[in-house]
């Protein structure tokens, strides 16, 4: 086995030249140096050349559609949450692990034309549902439980909390989020798809306070 830079260690397995990430991650080398999670697939597809991009099933649209909007704006939102994530501590990290998990199953729900959903749901992919909803509906109210003391309108960063600055962030992502789907109510059956949004702000409030608290 070679070490290399970064903690990087690499060998041979079944004939292919395998990198160990320090975490234990391995990596297929690729023709030419390159490094991949295991496939000879390449990020660049050039498959969005066009201005489209690629939905459930096998199915396209424009890039600039209201319905790539709304999954961009959910993207982003779970990359602010993924900057609350990396500075919180472990019980807010795991709470917001499992918000990001959500995020994905709606993004993949979003990518599916009217057509495919009945299709998406035999297939056994996630989907938004009313246990969901409820449990932000909990967790909000276990929050606000808690104690937490609010006076006036909130500025995010006032209180010095890093953590409480970047759930404000995430909040405003998740009602422009939130936004971004309602243009496309009339295409999504799936109405718990926006009460997931809202509670979601709600509860992403009230975490920012929390940590303002406690930080």
């Amino acid at each position: 086995m070679k070490r290399g830079a970064g903690g990087l260690s690499s060998r041979e397995e079944q004939g292919k030249s395998v990198c160990v990430t320090p975490m234990g991650i391995k990596l297929q080398l690729r023709k030419r140096g390159k490094v991949g999670y295991g496939s000879s697939m390449s990020i660049t597809t050039k498959r969005g050349d066009d201005g489209g991009t690629d939905l459930m099933f096998g199915k396209r649209t424009a890039k600039v559609g209201n319905r790539i909007e709304a999954i961009g704006s959910l993207d982003e939102l779970n990359a602010a949450l993924g900057l609350v994530r990396a500075d919180a501590n472990a019980s807010m990290a795991k709470s917001i692990d499992l918000l990001q998990g959500y995020l994905v199953g709606l993004m993949g729900e979003l990518a599916v034309l009217a057509e495919d959903l009945e299709k998406y749901r035999t297939s056994g992919h996630p989907s938004i549902t009313g246990d969901e909803v409820k449990l932000l509906e909990n967790l909000a109210r276990e929050m606000e439980e808690s104690g937490i003391v609010f006076d006036g309108w909130a500025r995010p960063g006032a209180k010095g909390s890093r953590t409480g600055a970047q759930l404000d962030f995430a909040r405003t992502v998740c009602r422009r989020a939130e936004r971004r789907v309602l243009v496309l109510a009339e295409e999504l059956p799936n109405t718990n798809m926006l009460l997931f949004l809202n509670r979601l702000s709600d509860l992403l409030w009230l975490y920012a306070r929390h940590c303002e608290a406690v930080d």
